[in-house]
């Protein structure tokens, strides 16, 4: 097979990603150089990274963005941060690039790949494990957490009707109270200048709205929002929402916005406005923005919150594997 490998820096991806990122599926945001590299930063700034770029007849195929350590390389990234994660695959090029990165895994006397939580569609699951077992390897998967996902009809009003007739009724009786209730406004935050307000408002309402988030932001969890921010921005891909009664901020989005989907990363609200459904309808609303803005998909992301349903989305079963070498 005519290819050649070689290992590159994250700076390296960072340029060819801004110089070359139509040429290969840069699919999903969570290996978008931006996100790599402020995660990185964060959690394992001294690790040793690889990011093997594959080449044929001089033509990069494929980049695998992975950290290795004691005979284990892993893509680079961690369950909490990082929802799911792949390769970066030019299509048609899968197998070509998968038989290449094992050779190189073989070389470095790589025993084990971890290629971290993958969806079903994942170039991974697709192509990756089929290809290892034939070669003898041993693949150990077990089924993650759930992730949420909605497709998107073309205007708000066919969204509201692919919703169970209760659900319809809820978000819209939800929409009137609160607007009954005084001036509401929905601005959006995506430039890097107005970043540092917007988190002051988004961290406050996060530690506030439950327990379970004031536990998990932490200082460096905290710089890896802060950073992780700024830098999307940067690339226009931030997409915060504040949800505001009376020029007052009542709950925060911390969304993403790459090619036809908006991610929902993480949110919060105001316990003293929760009986005004607050959190739910900052979600609802930007599903309401996403479909505006002629979005196809709005992805909730991990974890099976109950809202998650409510608003239509399907569940997508994620998978976290281990291929053992031989």
């Amino acid at each position: 097979m005519n290819y050649s490998a070689t290992i590159e820096s994250l700076d390296w991806l960072s340029k060819y990603w801004l110089e070359q990122r139509d040429g290969l599926g840069w699919e999903p945001i969570f290996i978008l150089p931006p996100w790599l590299k402020v995660w990185h930063k964060h959690f394992a700034p001294t690790a040793e990274i690889a990011i093997l770029a594959v080449k044929q007849s001089g033509k990069i195929i494929g980049i695998a963005p992975l950290l290795l350590k004691d005979g284990t390389a892993a893509i680079i990234g961690s369950p909490n941060f990082c929802d799911y994660e792949d390769f970066i695959i030019a299509q048609g090029e899968e197998t070509a690039f998968i038989q290449a990165l094992l050779d190189f895994l073989k070389q470095k006397h790589i025993k084990i790949l971890e290629p971290g939580v993958v969806r079903p569609d994942s170039k991974t699951m697709l192509y990756l494990l089929p290809t290892a077992r034939q070669s003898g390897a041993e693949v150990i998967c077990e089924q993650d957490e759930v992730s949420l996902e909605k497709e998107l009809p073309s205007t708000w009003e066919e969204y509201l009707q692919t919703l169970d007739s209760k659900q319809r009724h809820e978000v819209r009786r939800k929409l009137r109270r609160l607007e009954e209730e005084g001036k509401i406004t929905y601005r959006f935050v995506t430039d890097k200048a107005s970043v540092p307000d917007f988190l002051e408002i988004f961290l406050k309402m996060f530690v506030e709205s439950r327990e379970d988030k004031a536990n998990f932001l932490t200082p460096q969890a905290e710089g890896f929002f802060r950073d992780l921010a700024i830098s999307m921005a940067e690339f226009g891909l931030l997409r915060g929402g504040i949800l505001e009664l009376d020029n007052k901020p009542v709950s925060a989005v911390f969304a993403f916005d790459y090619k036809d989907t908006v991610y929902l990363y993480n949110s919060g609200f105001n316990p003293n406005a929760s009986q005004l459904s607050v959190g739910i309808l900052s979600k609802a609303l930007l599903i309401k923005d996403t479909i505006e803005r002629g979005k196809k998909k709005f992805d909730f992301l991990k974890g099976a919150e109950r809202y998650k349903y409510h608003l239509g989305g399907k569940e997508v079963q994620l998978q976290k594997c281990r291929i053992i070498l031989q």
